[in-house]
């Protein structure tokens, strides 16, 4: 395990806790609660089963819903939550896309020591 498979787990706990420490409105608050959840199960999830691309690609997804959040729920103006969605959305994609292309290669070369 190294510290990039961990990264999401931390954002998602960030992202879940971040309404205690942040001001916030409740549209925001569900939000990030609700993402926040979501990522750490993903990234819990991906722990167990490193190669599994599918919940890398879930990894993607959920960066980006946490990106595109501010704006879709309406709170782009309560600037400290909107930075915290953008920041967990942007390490969450990144980490997911880098481990999508980590697990690819890892079965590309895989498949080559077989044949």
């Amino acid at each position: 395990m190294q510290l990039q498979d961990l990264l999401p787990l931390i954002a998602g706990v960030y992202a879940f806790l971040s309404p205690i420490w942040t001001t916030t409105t409740d549209r925001a608050t569900m939000t990030m609660v609700a993402l926040g959840i979501l990522t750490a199960l993903a990234a819990i999830a991906e722990l167990v089963r490193p190669d599994a691309i599918p919940l890398e690609g879930l990894l993607v997804l959920l960066g980006v819903a946490f990106f595109v959040s501010p704006w879709v729920m309406g709170f782009s103006d309560t600037v400290a939550m909107a930075w915290t969605a953008w920041i967990v959305g942007a390490v969450t994609f990144l980490v997911g896309a880098a481990d999508i292309q980590l697990t690819r290669v890892h079965h590309r070369d895989a498949m080559a020591a077989q044949h």
